[in-house]
């Protein structure tokens, strides 16, 4: 079972759906297992993943520490006599655990990425750490996460790198639905995709579309994502004087039409694992600008797949934009080579076959494992 908690639909969860799915067709029998959490209740990646035929169990929550959904989880576990869970998120990882120390399961977990902005945020980073100690193997996406894990004393040998992968085929036949619904037929569109916190950068993006409006005042800025920086975000770009260029979509589930529809796709993280929308974004053929944190540079190749700049490097960020906008043949040829590249070495068929080798591994183990 695949276990996460979810605030909406993002890299992760993409991951995670295009991972059961592929792993159903691979002899591996996966359902996922979502929180359906009282405060904050968030189910689409269970939605998704029942379009796509993938078997779903939701789990009430009712609050932080809820003894009752740790019971739920544990007696659905038994009930289906599951080989391996599989947990995604520090809450995840933390009821996985709770609900399976008395049971005999191998435990796996996929560290994506951690924000540790908040008080509380840094305890359950304490808490996550702790548990993902009692963990059989833990997934890590870019060395940078991996290095955090290590410096919370996770043992090397508990550790295993797994690249994410993409649905190549879903992206690159999808068509631009996007750009009529925005209105914008032949000016540029520059899009990024995330969760809307101050990490993701979204800020400078902003902070840089004046400079590119003077020299394309009919492109767009498109920022797909929800989260708690919405509302400052919508204000920055007021500030600017940019609002009515700038288009705040919220969550979509048209992503595949998102991505066809834009021109220049752009990530200014200050922290990253190993973001899925870059990888989305250049299976759809799309040019990338992205800010060299975590596992980017694997992927996007300066010249040869996208542009990278430094982090909250303002400057950079607009001048990455401008020459792929002022340069079409250019743009057309990053667009193609990553695509190209994330067929060969990021697809969702390699990333589930390493996933199914390391249950395979666990399962063969068990009895050795402690």
């Amino acid at each position: 079972m695949q276990l996460i908690s979810s605030a909406g639909h993002y890299g992760a969860e993409n991951m995670l759906v295009s991972l059961a799915l592929r792993l159903n067709k691979i002899d591996c029998d996966c359902t996922v297992g979502v929180f359906e959490n009282l405060h904050r209740p968030n189910t689409d990646v269970a939605d998704t993943a029942r379009r796509l035929g993938v078997p779903v169990e939701i789990f009430p929550c009712n609050g932080r520490a809820d003894l009752g959904a740790i019971r739920r989880i544990r007696a659905y576990l038994q009930r289906r006599a599951f080989n391996v869970l599989h947990t995604h998120g520090y809450k995840a990882n933390i009821y996985g655990y709770a609900a399976s120390s008395p049971l005999s399961i191998c435990l796996a977990a996929t560290c994506h990425n951690w924000s540790y902005g908040s008080m509380s945020l840094r305890a359950y980073s304490l808490l996550d750490h702790a548990v993902l100690r009692r963990y059989h193997k833990v997934v890590t996406v870019s060395e940078e996460v991996a290095n955090s894990l290590r410096r919370f004393g996770i043992p090397q040998h508990r550790l295993a790198a797994i690249n994410n992968g993409v649905e190549l085929s879903v992206f690159a036949s999808s068509k631009p639905t996007f750009r009529n619904e925005i209105g914008n037929e032949s000016g540029p569109v520059i899009g990024m995709v995330g969760r809307l916190i101050p990490a993701k950068g979204a800020q400078y993006l902003l902070r840089a579309a004046p400079d590119i409006l003077a020299k394309f005042p009919n492109a767009v800025f498109v920022i797909v994502g929800e989260g708690p920086f919405r509302f400052a975000l919508e204000g920055l770009a007021r500030t600017l004087g940019i609002e009515r260029n700038v288009i705040f979509t919220g969550q979509r589930r048209d992503m595949p039409g998102v991505y066809a529809s834009i021109d220049v796709f752009v990530l200014p993280s200050l922290s990253e694992g190993m973001p899925l929308s870059i990888l989305e974004a250049m299976a759809a053929k799309k040019p990338v600008v992205a800010a060299c944190v975590g596992s980017i540079s694997k992927f996007v190749i300066p010249g040869q797949t996208g542009l990278l700049v430094k982090p909250s490097d303002i400057a950079g960020l607009r001048d990455s934009i401008l020459q792929l906008l002022q340069d079409s043949t250019f743009r057309l040829k990053l667009g193609e080579m990553g695509q190209r590249f994330v067929a060969e070495h990021f697809s969702a068929e390699a990333m589930a076959s390493r996933y199914f080798s390391l249950y395979q591994m666990l399962v063969a183990n068990r009895h050795l494992a402690a």
